[in-house]
C-alpha cells in the first residue's frame, strides 16, 4: 500500500493484471490487512478481488497454498506485491501451457546478481536457484512472477509454513519440470528504500498520472433530492466539504467536467434558463472557494428517449472532448453516486470512482467500479 507517485503500489500490479485480462486476483494479506481490505473491497477494474488473510505468518510457500485454495482455474499467476515487472503476462501464460510445465518463473537477466540470487536455465528448462551469498556479477534472476498449475501445487504434501522458493523451487529444481521465460522489461523491487524512492521518480515517466476529472452533479456535489428536482438556485445545498474538495482537486487536475442528466428541464418541470442560473451560482460558490469548473454539460432528455447525451451513453463526454481535444478518457476519473455513471466511466474507458454515502454499494454497481469512497472529501484524501 506504499503510495508511488500518488496511488498505492499495488494498484500498478492490479492495473497491469486488468490489462492482461485477469478478471479474478486473490491478495494475500497479514499485518494491518484491514487497511488493504477497506481500499480495494472486494473488485477493482472489473476484477474480482478476494482477500487470504494469515493470521500468524505463513511465509510465502503456505500463503501460495492458502491462496490458492480459493481459485478454480486450472493455472495461476503469483506475483510479489513489492515488485513490479512489468511483463507480456499473457505470453508467460502461454509458454506456460505449451512446455505443460507445473511452474514457470518470469526471468531477467541483471548486471549483479548478489542482491537477489541467481537462476540457472537452459533451453528454458531451470536447473538450478542459487542463493545471494552463492550469486555474483551479471546472470539470470528469479523476476517474482510464476505461473503455477493449481493441480500439481495441491497434491503436494507440505507443511503449514514454509518458503516456496528455499522449500520447494530450489530442492526440485531440475526435477520436476520447472520452466523459466526470460524478458527484459522495466523492473523494480520497492523492497529497499533507494528503490522506493527511485519508483517515484521513474514511475511519473511510466504511467502519466490522469489529468481530467469527470463529476456527477446531484449526490456528488449537492444533496440529491429524492424524487424531486433542483428547479432553482434556493433548494440547492451544497453536501458538506465538497466545495472545499473541488478547491483541491482543481490543484491536482488539468480539467474537471460536470457531466448529469438533468430530465427535469425534458419533463417541464423548469426551464433551461432555471438550470443555467444554478450552475451560474454553483461556479460562483466554486470560485470562492479557490476551485474551478472547465465546463458543466447536461441532458435534458428524458430517459426512455434513447439520447446518445443521457447517461450511461458517453455522448457529454465526446462533447467535452470536441472542446477540449486535450482530454484523454484512459487518463480520466468519473466520480458520482448511481449505476449510470459507473456505466458511462466503462463506456467511455474512464477509472469509475463510486460514492457510497456509507450505504451499501448494490451488486452491479461492484461490477463497473474501480474505486469506492464515501464521499468527494474522503477522495481528495
Amino acid at each position: 500500500m506504499a503510495p508511488v507517485y500518488g496511488k498505492p503500489f499495488l494498484c500498478y500490479l492490479l492495473d497491469r493484471l486488468a490489462d492482461a485480462g485477469v478478471t479474478h486476483v486473490v491478495l494475500a494479506t497479514g499485518h494491518l490487512h484491514e487497511h488493504i481490505e477497506s481500499y480495494f473491497h472486494d473488485g477493482y477494474k472489473g476484477i474480482k478481488v478476494s482477500f487470504s488473510n494469515e493470521s500468524t505468518p505463513l511465509f510465502t510457500g503456505g500463503a501460495i497454498v492458502k491462496a490458492a485454495k480459493l481459485i478454480e482455474s486450472e493455472d495461476f499467476l503469483v506475483l510479489n506485491g513489492d515488485t513490479l515487472f512489468d511483463i507480456n503476462l499473457p505470453a508467460l501464460c502461454d509458454f506456460h501451457r505449451s512446455r505443460k510445465a507445473h511452474l514457470s518463473v518470469a526471468l531477467r537477466d541483471v548486471p549483479e546478481t548478489s542482491r537477489y540470487g541467481a537462476v540457472e536455465c537452459t533451453e528454458g528448462a531451470i536447473t538450478a536457484f542459487r542463493e545471494k551469498e552463492q550469486s555474483s556479477g551479471a546472470g539470470c534472476i528469479n523476476g517474482g512472477i510464476y505461473a503455477i498449475s493449481h493441480a500439481w501445487l495441491m497434491q503436494r504434501t507440505m507443511p503449514e509454513k514454509f518458503s516456496f522458493e528455499k522449500e520447494l523451487m530450489q530442492p526440485l529444481a531440475g526435477a520436476e519440470g520447472f520452466c523459466g521465460m526470460r524478458f527484459s522489461d522495466y523492473f523494480i523491487d520497492i523492497g529497499v528504500p533507494e528503490d522506493y524512492y527511485r519508483a517515484q521518480k521513474e514511475f511519473k515517466g511510466l504511467f502519466p498520472k490522469d489529468t481530467t476529472l469527470f463529476l456527477d452533479r446531484d449526490g456528488v456535489l449537492n444533496k440529491h433530492l429524492v424524487g424531486d428536482y433542483v428547479r432553482n438556485w434556493g433548494m440547492w445545498e451544497w453536501i458538506p466539504g465538497a466545495r472545499e474538495a473541488i478547491a483541491t482537486l482543481s490543484k491536482q487536475y488539468h480539467r474537471l467536467i460536470i457531466v448529469s442528466n438533468q430530465q427535469g428541464v425534458g419533463k417541464g418541470l423548469m426551464s433551461q434558463a432555471d438550470l443555467d442560473d444554478i450552475h451560474a451560482h454553483m461556479i460562483r460558490d466554486i470560485e470562492a472557494s479557490g476551485g474551478y469548473i472547465d465546463r458543466v454539460y447536461t441532458c435534458t432528455d428524458l430517459q426512455d428517449s434513447g439520447s446518445p447525451n443521457r447517461k450511461p451513453a458517453i455522448g457529454l463526454a465526446l462533447q467535452a472532448q470536441k472542446d477540449f481535444p486535450d482530454i484523454d478518457f484512459t487518463r480520466s476519473v468519473m466520480i458520482g453516486d448511481s449505476l449510470s455513471d459507473m456505466q458511462f466511466a466503462r463506456n467511455a474507458g474512464m477509472r469509475a470512482v463510486y460514492l457510497t454515502k456509507n450505504n451499501p454499494v448494490p451488486v452491479q454497481v461492484q461490477d463497473y467500479t474501480d474505486l469506492l469512497y464515501p464521499n468527494l472529501s474522503e477522495f481528495c484524501k
